[in-house]
Order: C-alpha cells, then sequence, then structure tokens
C-alpha cells in the first residue's frame, strides 16, 4: 500500500459512507476519490477500472445535480426501478462486461479482464441506478464488491479488498436504510 492508495481509498470511504446515509455530499466527495483511483488503477494495469473512475466522475456531477436540482436541496425522492427495466439494464451490463472483457484479453495486458470487465459493468448499473436514488442501486452494488475484493487483493491491493469488505457490509446496510426512509416517506406522503 501506497499513500495514492491510502488517500484514494480515505475519500472513497467518506463518499460510500455518505451514500448508504443518503446524503448529497457523496458526489463532491466521490470525485475526489474516483480521481485518486484512477491512478492507483492504472499502475495496477486495472485498465476497465481506470474508464470506470472517470465515468464515476462524470456521473458524480451528474448525481449531484440531479439531486439537487436547480433549488440546490435534496429533493429527489428513494423510488424504485420498473421490472422490465431492470433487466433491461442488467442484460445491457452483462453484455457489455463480456464484449470489453474480451477487447481487454485480446488487446492488452489487463490482468483478470473479464473479472475487472464484471466490476466495469456493474458499477456503471448501480452508479446510474445510485444517480436517479433508485434503491436497486445496493444490490448491485453487493454483486460489485463480492467481484471486486478477489480482485483487488490478487493484484496487492490489501487496503483497497479490505475496504470493499467494508463497503459490501456498507451496500447491506444501505440497503435497509433506504428502504427504512422510502417507507417512511411513503407513509408521511
Amino acid at each position: 500500500m501506497n499513500l495514492l492508495e491510502a488517500a484514494a481509498n480515505a475519500m472513497a470511504t467518506v463518499s460510500i459512507l455518505l451514500a448508504g446515509r443518503n446524503s448529497v455530499h457523496t458526489w463532491w466527495t466521490g470525485i475526489v476519490g474516483c480521481a485518486l483511483f484512477a491512478m492507483v488503477f492504472w499502475g495496477a494495469r486495472l485498465y476497465a477500472d481506470v474508464l470506470l473512475q472517470g465515468f464515476f466522475i462524470v456521473t458524480s456531477v451528474i448525481g449531484w445535480y440531479s439531486w439537487t436540482g436547480s433549488t440546490g436541496k435534496d429533493d429527489l425522492p428513494i423510488r424504485r426501478t420498473p421490472q422490465s427495466m431492470l433487466v433491461w439494464m442488467a442484460t445491457a451490463a452483462w453484455v457489455a462486461a463480456g464484449a470489453y472483457g474480451w477487447v481487454l484479453h485480446r488487446y492488452t495486458d489487463a490482468y483478470a479482464p473479464f473479472a475487472d470487465s464484471a466490476v466495469l459493468a456493474a458499477s456503471v448499473l448501480a452508479q446510474l441506478l445510485l444517480m436517479r436514488r433508485r434503491i436497486e442501486t445496493w444490490p448491485v452494488w453487493l454483486l460489485v464488491n463480492t467481484i471486486a475484493v478477489p480482485l483487488y487483493a490478487s493484484r496487492g491491493l490489501t487496503l483497497t479488498a479490505v475496504l470493499y469488505t467494508v463497503y459490501w457490509i456498507n451496500a447491506w446496510l444501505a440497503w435497509r436504510h433506504w428502504t427504512n426512509q422510502r417507507t417512511t416517506a411513503g407513509a408521511t406522503a
């Protein structure tokens, strides 16, 4: 572990915990963490993860605006995603994971190109759901973390692997927290 990996993990942890608590501050802290992680993953030859960090930076800006709108206050409610849309999105994510994994396998020196691509594709799906404050973001993050922990451990990113284990636990707790918030909001509406 080096200082860059430690800083990336610190900022990402703050962002992820804030997301689990349904706080709008998840977005700016996430932008900083993602920029740092892009540098970490480049050094580890996890190119899909580098691309993913760029995606996260862009979508964090969009998510920040989506959650606050033009009012500047937190007004986007937690919602469910229609089943047909969720199936379509998941299918697209897995097709993309397979295709990108093949490209990485064929044309780069990527380590574990298919696992790396699965983390990428599922993370994109989870981020899109998070941007729109969809409760299904949390089971998808559980899947991402389940794949990412052994992948990062295999590359010697020990702190990152340990923290992704913590993120796995956070995703379970966040799922419950968001479900409770959604239920409470529905009861008061």
